[in-house]
């Protein structure tokens, strides 16, 4: 009996994110620097008075600056996972992070993760949009041919995000992890590269400014 393979694959390893700044029309990403970002990043996810935004991360919420810089530190500087600092041309500040991790140039495959948004930050094109640039990046600079989303398989806000944002739910992954002393569940979801023409089309659709009023309301909804 003739066992089935998958089909041939002619791939050559990604590229690793780079220095380089991803820029669009309503903000832009750039990697982690403690001295320029981290006053802009804390006195904005302070603006969250319960911190909720903390609670399905695997760290924080931070006491201090001086613990939330330190943290940046040892955490944040790394080759992987990959960290920006998200700027918001309306509010004219830093006010969001997300990041590139698990990345495997040898099978073209990238997670986007870590994404802390500030309440400033939250439903917004920026935030759109920021998904977006760290998306077509994936694909078409780095060279991935997957394109990964997980979260707590509680968090159902991540979830209805990736799947507005085209991610595919592949499955859960029980007893995953152990973070903060609970148990984790992870959802998974992935976008391929054959998806990202006709999804890329569906953004630039999206964010075309015409598609938002004078005080930035959405006229129609990402459909992907």
């Amino acid at each position: 009996m003739k066992l089935k393979l998958g089909f041939t694959v002619k791939f050559k390893k990604i590229k690793l994110p780079s220095k380089k700044k991803l820029i669009g029309k309503y903000c832009f990403l750039e990697p982690i620097n403690i001295r320029k970002h981290s006053k802009d990043l804390y006195k904005n996810f302070s603006l969250d008075k319960k911190n909720i935004i903390w609670t399905y991360l695997p760290y924080g919420p931070f006491k201090s600056y001086e613990s939330f810089k330190k943290w940046l530190k040892s955490f944040c500087l790394n080759k992987d996972p990959f960290f920006y600092a998200i700027y918001s041309k309306k509010h004219n500040q830093y006010c969001g992070m997300a990041s590139y991790l698990r990345i495997t140039p040898e099978h073209g495959s990238i997670e986007v993760g870590h994404i802390n948004y500030s309440p400033i930050l939250q439903n917004t094109t920026e935030g759109t949009e920021t998904m977006y640039l760290m998306m077509k990046n994936a694909f078409e600079v780095l060279g991935n041919r997957r394109y990964e989303w997980k979260c707590n398989n509680l968090n159902s806000a991540s979830k209805y995000a990736a799947e507005r944002l085209g991610f595919k739910f592949e499955g859960i992954f029980r007893q995953m992890f152990i973070f903060k002393g609970r148990n984790r569940d992870t959802a998974w979801y992935s976008i391929i590269d054959k998806e990202w023409s006709n999804y890329k089309k569906k953004y630039l659709f999206y964010l075309k400014k015409s598609n938002f009023t004078k005080t930035n309301r959405q006229r129609k909804r990402l459909k992907i």
